[in-house]
């Protein structure tokens, strides 16, 4: 049974999406039921060049910078394995928050961050840090 747009049945309730910014608590959802498994916000991966992906995790309440960040050290605790180019859409705010929280001193040692094209071209050509 296929459910048409904006049908949704007793089993599979409609979960509310809003826009949330970054860093900020996810507001709970009350479950009426317990048939579905909980939701992530996303899942971040790693992959090499070549497309193998090299780790995962599921991020619960936000795609943060902060979270990616950790996310990396994680991966990659030595310098030695970590990668020379890093390609992210988020580089800037990355980028931002690295320098803030005082980790981009380790990490400009041995990587470079870059945002995919189609991000870049909708940068703002008044932001300094990209």
């Amino acid at each position: 049974m296929l459910n048409q747009p904006n049908e949704n049945l007793a089993w599979n309730p409609e979960v509310p999406r809003n826009v949330q910014p970054h860093d900020e608590e996810a507001p709970e959802v009350e479950n009426k039921n317990y048939f579905s498994p909980k939701r992530y916000y996303c899942v971040e991966t790693i992959c090499a060049p070549c497309g193998v992906v090299i780790a995962w995790v599921k991020f619960a309440k936000a795609e943060s910078p902060t979270n990616i960040l950790k996310f990396m050290e994680d991966t990659f605790p030595d310098e030695s394995t970590r990668p020379d180019y890093i390609c992210i859409d988020k580089a800037c705010l990355v980028l931002r928050t690295s320098i803030q929280n005082g980790s981009w001193d380790e990490l400009c040692k041995t990587s470079r961050l870059m945002v995919d094209a189609y991000h870049y071209i909708n940068h703002r050509t008044t932001d300094m840090i990209c």
